[in-house]
């Protein structure tokens, strides 16, 4: 694994040098990045990465390689038929302990149906994302069970490459909103370990419905109202709203709520605790003249632990505090009550077509924090990516009990 992740980039490497000959140094530095913008049906890529890993304990350091390669199609096939195919191979190689493992992410693959203009329907696996907040999405109701892989830290990352839930889906369509219905059926009841199987019981273990309303009321105002089921569950609302303060600033604010257990009694099948339970994502984001950025997140949850019941669970039985982090993990929830979220992107910072993004997660209850850092230089072709992150905290806080405490990694993309 490790020779061929070094080929992929010792490749690209030579591929970039063929496009930045000093006859098209010029053109290419008064071009916008367009890495990710391609002509045709397929967008694919592969990408190769190498770095170091610091454990949280013993001082060991591992080092890692991952050879991934993205494939998506989306096109008519016929008159009003269009096909969705989105699918992600992610092959890593880790030294001692951790070996080698393949994983296959089917994020999409469905059929689309324009019956009329104003009338859509779609069947398959389909990436259903909802929600305006930035790190934090108490409306993206399928997001539970759907990471297979996690190469990333950035919420960006962990919303694309995910799997979708297999589901019916229909939208009708007006001059000024939309109205969404779908039903995703329960087709197994266990999740699955093994590289290239389709997972069907991450995402499908239970019967799950969906409505969703949005209409523009005016330029900047556009809400968005949701009713999620699912089976042995009560109904939940969601509400998005995001409008634009001025011009350089945003206002969103996405919320959900219902009658529900609490994550620590889901997590371990104690007494049912049902009760009304919310979900709060607030935040503004703001740009500068320069290309930068900003955008500060509150998060709160009333499934997650208060401060006392957090500490509590931490002086506990360790395997009962493991069991809690992995099932918040997997649903992609908060553990506590509250954080907060900071993200920040920088692009042509310093030289054009370089970006340099970053963010920070502060839990409320324990202060520890996860702080991610990445610079990436666009090609025409290729990226090249910096990544850092470190995990600080105490020995059972949310992010110092990770088991990753510092990662370095370069990262080679090439689109084709």
């Amino acid at each position: 694994m490790r020779i061929i992740a070094f080929s992929l980039i010792l490749a690209a490497t030579s591929a970039i040098a063929a496009e930045t000959s000093d006859e098209d140094a010029l053109s290419i530095a008064d071009k916008a990045p367009s890495s990710t913008e391609h002509a045709g049906n397929w967008h694919s890529f592969i990408e190769g990465a190498i770095g170091q890993i610091g454990q949280r304990t013993g001082n060991q350091y591992l080092e890692t390689q991952r050879l991934s390669l993205d494939i998506a199609y989306d096109a008519f096939i016929a008159p009003k038929w269009r096909a969705v195919f989105a699918d992600r191979l992610d092959m890593f190689g880790q030294d001692q302990t951790e070996g080698r493992r393949n994983i296959n992410t089917l994020k999409e693959a469905y059929l689309n149906w324009h019956a009329s203009q104003d009338q859509l329907f779609d069947l398959g696996r389909i990436n259903a994302r909802y929600g305006v907040g930035t790190g934090y999405n108490p409306t993206d109701f399928f997001r539970g069970g759907a990471l297979r892989s996690v190469t990333s830290a950035d919420p960006n990352s962990l919303r694309k490459n995910r799997l979708g839930s297999v589901m019916l889906r229909s939208q009708t369509l007006w001059t000024q909103g939309s109205l969404t219905a779908l039903y995703s059926p329960k087709l197994d009841s266990e999740q699955s370990n093994t590289p290239f199987n389709a997972d069907l019981g991450a995402t499908n273990d239970r019967n799950r419905w969906l409505l969703s309303l949005s209409h523009q009321f005016s330029e900047n105002i556009n809400p968005q109202w949701s009713l999620y089921g699912e089976e042995h569950g009560s109904p939940q609302l969601g509400f998005n709203l995001s409008s634009l303060l001025n011009d350089a600033t945003v206002g969103y604010i996405e919320w959900s709520g219902g009658r529900s257990r609490s994550l620590l009694s889901q997590a371990l099948n104690g007494s049912d605790d049902t009760a009304f339970r919310s979900r709060l994502s607030t935040g503004i984001t703001y740009t500068t003249e320069n290309k930068i950025t900003l955008t500060l997140e509150a998060q709160h949850s009333n499934a997650g632990l208060g401060n006392a019941e957090w500490d509590a669970l931490g002086r506990g039985p360790r395997p009962t505090y493991q069991l809690y982090r992995k099932f918040a993990n997997d649903r992609q929830d908060l553990p506590t009550k509250r954080e907060v979220f900071l993200y920040a992107t920088w692009d042509d910072a310093l030289i054009n077509n370089l970006s340099i993004n970053a963010l920070a997660r502060l839990n409320l209850s324990d202060y520890s924090r996860m702080t991610w850092l990445e610079s990436r230089y666009h090609l025409d072709h290729a990226d090249l990516a910096l990544q850092w992150q470190m995990n600080t905290g105490s020995a059972t806080s949310a992010y110092g009990a990770a088991t990753q405490q510092r990662i370095l990694q370069g990262v080679v993309t090439y689109f084709f």
